[in-house]
């Protein structure tokens, strides 16, 4: 009987051990589709060797020999082999890669794979190469250590997408962003299992790729910064090898100014003076769609630069044009006139038709934004949704009505990553939603892209404008619909995004290179605290009206090295949502621990040699200081004077307006604590 006992406790107890969370066991992002755990590991050691069982491919030779690298790197091992080998020379091999098919990338490309892993072996099984890559990622996050051994914990995982497109968009128009910046945003897609990297090559700022046809496209609107046509197919293939599609986009027929500096016939309003851009905004300039020049000189355009991109799709923009030069040209009115066209946006569709036409003949499948869509426009298309999932628009344009309409749709709304929003709000924001679709119209409904558009960014700081939050957009587009526990997702996204910088990625070193040229390197500890309660302005309130900073303006100023979701405040936020529901002594510490910090950087601040940069942060150090101070003091159960609560009132309320292009991200916690009866 007492056997009996002990068997039911120790299958009770397992039964309980293997119910746990596993997402609060493994720090994976995206979070697989399906995963178990053994009381199994595979422990790491210098004998460690991988076979491929499969055909050629050198996006599986390529990854397995990074995997090694990235491994050796942070076990610090010295692995016997440093390449792997294929499993008919070395049948013994601890992890064995298996595969049938060599992927030529499109969206039907089959990304799943399953991955076994016992004390003995590792084993990655896919239908194709691409699979293998992925599955390969996966692996690496499992690594785990105790004090002694390095070890891959017993898992098996079943993993697929939930959405074939899963993009980055980089806008290099407006800052110009060299292939290596490319690269390594490329490498950290691949970490995060994204396959689609959008190229927005072409804006009102500037023309970034080499037209030999038209060599006066970056001659006179590119200032010099564009991308070779050796340089585009190099990076077409390093994306191409680590599973990213690439897809080109040429913004027409507005945001055309670089194209009209070097064509001013081709444009909407004769005699206009066209000139690249330098601030940021919408345009009037546009295209003319009634000359045929236009269409003449796109389809010269076009048929150079899509054999660069083997992808099936190519992305024209289409986007906030305005049509004020169309309005103000007599021969255009005609035109719209004879033609039935009653509106510019009747126009815009005449002239978006003719370009499917054009791209069709060079076996390409147009995307456009979302204001392409009309009742005309060919399925054919795909809508690229950036003004709303499913809200009602005047020109319709969303995502769930191009899919209701027979089109293929893609989403950004909600995953505009330059606004600087919450990492919250880009994880929670769902494509499709609780709407109701047939399951043709849900297939319709590709997937999403994070899109960095870059006014206010430059290669020092685009990274930190991306990461860590792209990798949260990643997972909504890859994990099931189930996986949105916010709290869980920033406990495992913490590593993931610490791992990056191993792949060349910037966007946490860089913070201390900003604050240090500030400083003239001097002890940047006082700005890092100060860096850790300070977002950036959202929404586009930094640059008020594009005309604040110009394309050539310093972007190495504190709010370049602050980011959206401050450390510090998120979780001083939090602390204080706990203490006001719930006071608790655990509490409290934690939050005097954040106000000691505060109310102590001032006098390391003052410390500083000043400069005229870093003396704008002086209101905000001192500030800062006075309402910390006064707040220990309530929490301490002080008698606080008169006096003191004035000098705390006008302390917050100077904490509560804009700082050098920042915001304090906890001044409603810190105002809420101040409430707190005592």
């Amino acid at each position: 009987m007492k056997r009996f006992f002990i068997f039911i406790f120790s299958l009770v107890a397992y039964s309980c051990w293997s119910q746990m969370p596993l997402q609060e066991t493994f720090n994976l992002m995206p979070w697989p589709k399906t995963i178990s755990a053994q009381e199994q590991q595979f422990t790491l050691t210098p004998d460690l060797s991988i076979a491929i069982d499969g055909p050629k491919s050198n996006r599986v030779t390529t990854a397995a020999t990074k995997f090694l690298r990235r491994l050796s790197g942070r076990t610090g091992l010295f692995l016997k082999e440093g390449f792997p080998s294929t499993i008919n020379n070395r049948k013994d091999a601890s992890i064995i890669l298996t595969y049938t098919t060599v992927s030529t990338l499109n969206i039907k490309t089959d990304e799943a794979y399953k991955l076994t892993v016992t004390n003995n072996n590792i084993h990655l099984n896919a239908s194709t190469d691409v699979g293998i890559v992925r599955g390969l990622e996966t692996l690496l996050q499992l690594i785990s250590n105790t004090a002694t051994t390095y070890y891959i914990p017993g898992v098996s995982i079943t993993d697929e997408p939930r959405f074939v497109w899963r993009g980055l968009m980089i806008d290099v128009s407006r800052h110009f962003h060299p292939v290596h910046v490319i690269k390594r945003n490329l490498e950290a897609m691949a970490a995060v299992k994204m396959n689609v990297f959008h190229w927005h090559l072409v804006d009102d700022q500037g023309f970034r790729i080499q037209s030999k046809t038209f060599p006066e496209l970056t001659d006179l609107a590119s200032d010099g910064l564009f991308y070779t046509q050796e340089q585009i197919q190099d990076v077409v293939a390093y994306a191409n090898t680590l599973g990213i599609r690439v897809i080109p986009e040429i913004d027409v027929p507005g945001h055309a100014s670089a194209i009209l500096t070097a064509f001013p016939n081709l444009g909407s309003k004769p005699g206009y003076e066209y000139s690249i851009e330098r601030n940021s905004g919408v345009f009037d300039p546009t295209l003319d769609p009634t000359n045929e020049d236009t269409y003449v000189f796109l389809e010269q355009l076009f048929t150079e630069i899509t054999p660069l991109f083997p992808d099936d799709y190519f992305h024209i923009g289409g986007d906030e044009n305005e049509g004020k030069h169309w309005d103000e040209n007599k021969d255009i009115q005609k035109f719209k006139a004879a033609h039935n066209l009653k509106t510019n946006h009747d126009l815009q569709t005449y002239f978006n038709i003719k370009i499917e036409k054009i791209l069709h003949k060079l076996d390409k499948k147009l995307v456009g934004w979302d204001e392409i869509l009309t009742p005309t426009m060919p399925t054919t298309a795909v809508i690229h949704s950036w003004r709303g999932e499913n809200e009602g628009l005047p020109k319709g344009g969303t995502l769930i009505e191009a899919a209701q309409k027979g089109y293929n749709t893609i989403l950004s709304n909600g995953f505009y990553i330059d606004r600087m929003e919450s990492i919250e709000k880009h994880y929670l924001t769902e494509p499709i939603g609780n709407v109701t679709l047939s399951e043709e119209e849900t297939a319709r409904i590709l997937g999403g892209e994070a899109t960095m558009w870059s006014e206010l960014t430059t290669s020092l700081t685009i990274d930190s404008r991306i990461w860590p939050r792209t990798i949260a957009i990643a997972e909504r587009l890859w994990s099931p619909k189930t996986i949105n526990d916010v709290n869980n997702m920033l406990k495992r996204i913490q590593p993931i995004s610490f791992r990056l910088e191993e792949l060349g990625v910037t966007h946490i070193k860089n913070r201390d290179v900003i604050l240090r040229s500030m400083s003239n390197n001097q002890d940047i500890s006082s700005l890092i605290t100060l860096q850790k309660v300070c977002e950036p302005l959202k929404i586009y309130a930094r640059n008020k009206d594009g005309i604040e900073y110009q394309t050539y303006s310093p972007f190495t100023l504190f709010a370049d090295a602050c980011v959206a979701d401050a450390p510090d405040a998120v979780a001083f936020n939090r602390l204080v949502a706990n203490y006001t529901a719930a006071p608790t002594t655990k509490t409290k510490t934690e939050i005097k621990k954040y106000l000691t910090t505060w109310n102590t950087q001032y006098e390391a601040f003052s410390a500083l040699d000043k400069n005229p940069t870093l003396n704008t942060l002086e209101p905000l150090s001192k500030n800062l200081s006075v309402v910390s101070k006064t707040l220990l003091d309530v929490l301490d159960q002080k008698t606080i004077s008169k006096t003191a609560k004035q000098q705390f009132t006008e302390s917050l309320n100077i904490l509560k307006q804009d700082h050098v292009d920042v915001e304090v991200a906890m001044v409603n916690a810190l105002e809420n604590l101040a409430k707190f009866p005592k």
